[in-house]
């Protein structure tokens, strides 16, 4: 198979992911950091983390955009996820990356709660207002990474399983 078809293939299913936000979910059981872990994976910096990025940025310019500091850090825990699935690239086994899909929630659930308590005034600005935030928001969390894990299966598996369809076929052709 070549790297344009790899390419194109990889690209397919971080589209399906992104497209995958705009149909009904539970909160925060999303497609979104599998599909940063993923691209970090497979695609060069360069489109690896422009690409998640943007297809966050289309689909929330459908759902709708929200406050700048909390979207700043839910981009920037998509950047990180990114940066996590380029780690994992070097390391790539199943259990690689459910513990990277683990990260990548915790990392999330860190910045972006971390941004709320930071820049609202929902919360005391003290540690135990901190504390409060995070312990409030663990119900989500574990939508996150429910949603992350399932997606990471999702995403890494089907491109294997393409790859391994692929891989197939040819050998198959060559023995005609």
């Amino acid at each position: 198979m070549s790297n344009k078809t790899k390419i194109l293939i990889i690209v397919l299913i971080i589209l399906l992911a992104a497209a995958s936000r705009l149909v009904k979910h539970p909160f925060n059981f999303t497609p979104i950091a599998a599909m940063a872990l993923f691209s970090g994976c497979y695609l060069r910096k360069k489109w690896g983390i422009f690409l998640p990025l943007a297809a966050m940025l289309v689909s929330d310019y459908f759902i709708g955009f929200y406050d700048w500091q909390v979207m700043a850090s839910v981009y920037v825990s998509i950047a990180l996820a990114f940066f996590i699935g380029w780690f994992l690239s070097r390391r790539l086994k199943w259990y690689n990356v459910i513990f990277a899909s683990l990260v990548s929630s915790v990392v999330f659930f860190l910045v972006t709660n971390f941004a709320v308590w930071a820049f609202f005034s929902w919360y005391p600005h003290t540690l135990a207002g901190l504390f409060n935030c995070f312990t409030l928001a663990l119900p989500f969390f574990r939508n996150t990474l429910l949603g992350d894990l399932v997606y990471s299966g999702v995403l890494f598996g089907a491109y294997e399983l393409v790859l391994w369809y692929f891989a197939k076929r040819t050998l198959s052709e060559a023995k005609i």
